[in-house]
């Protein structure tokens, strides 16, 4: 019991080696204040390159099961429903325009990769540019995406709404699908946009798990939604402050976990480096 404790704790502090002695707290904070410049760009973009391949009619009766869905205790439904909107409406001219505040979230990640990330060969403006043209990629397969993720939609809310054990495989097959397409974007996102290329292995392995856990925190914040809060009690009353400081708080929280996740694949890959090269 003792030694697996012991041999739990290396690999623990192998795997975190390369944020140590810096402030991950600080690093997640940056990541969260690109992402929420972001987030919305983004959304937009992929829901509105979703509808130029399946269809604007198609995208919106296959959102509708989400959105009944949602929590409707601080909005959520409402948001995700002018978000769908608003992504359908864009014009070429509007898409375009949302590619430059879509592309801060890959200067966010590459800057706070780069601070953890060993040696730490890049700097100044070209750290952002880099972190921005090598997230644009992945606007490609975002109608693929998020198409996967819809058409999962219609079979895993009917199983939630029925209740019991078959809303619980219903919850199972959503967390999955998310999973499912978490992954490969993790792996473009660690071994691609962050500065310091981990092999291919260890980038599967550890996005995989990194996927799996994020897919399981975002399923939490959809039922702390659900959760009869009073967000606007701390700020005087005011629900809309509330609920953006506490999606914020969330997106924070997200970004911890993926600063952790890129730190643990490059001591993996480092760790199979050596393995690898012979011992004179």
């Amino acid at each position: 019991m003792g030694a697996g404790w012991q041999r739990a704790k290396r690999i623990t502090s192998a795997a975190f080696r390369p944020v140590r002695g810096r402030d991950l707290s600080l690093h997640a904070a940056a990541i969260t204040f690109y992402g929420a410049i972001a987030v919305v760009p983004v959304a937009l973009l992929a829901i509105w390159m979703t509808g130029l391949i399946a269809g604007d009619d198609h995208v919106r009766r296959l959102t509708s099961y989400a959105i009944d869905t949602l929590p409707t205790d601080i909005g959520a439904n409402r948001a995700v429903a002018a978000l769908v909107e608003a992504g359908l409406g864009l014009t070429p001219l509007l898409a375009l325009a949302s590619l430059l505040p879509a592309s801060l979230y890959g200067e966010g990640l590459r800057r706070a990769f780069v601070s953890v990330a060993e040696p730490r060969s890049e700097s100044g403006a070209l750290v952002g540019w880099r972190g921005r043209l090598l997230l644009l990629p992945l606007l490609a397969p975002a109608p693929a995406l998020l198409l996967s993720i819809l058409i999962a939609l219609p079979v895993t809310t009917r199983l939630v709404r029925q209740g019991g054990w078959v809303a619980a495989l219903g919850i199972v097959l959503s967390f999955l699908a998310v999973w499912l397409v978490l992954t490969p974007v993790l792996m473009w996102v660690f071994r691609v946009v962050g500065p310091a290329s981990p092999d291919w292995l260890s980038t599967l392995a550890l996005g995989s798990f990194t996927a799996a856990n994020l897919s399981g925190f975002l399923h939490g914040f959809v039922l702390f939604c659900s959760l009869p809060l009073d967000l606007g009690v701390p700020f005087g009353g005011f629900d809309e402050i509330g609920a953006g400081v506490a999606v914020l708080l969330w997106l924070y929280l997200f970004h911890v976990i993926v600063l952790a996740g890129y730190s643990a694949t490059l001591a993996l890959s480092r760790w199979r480096a050596q393995r690898a090269t012979p011992s004179r």
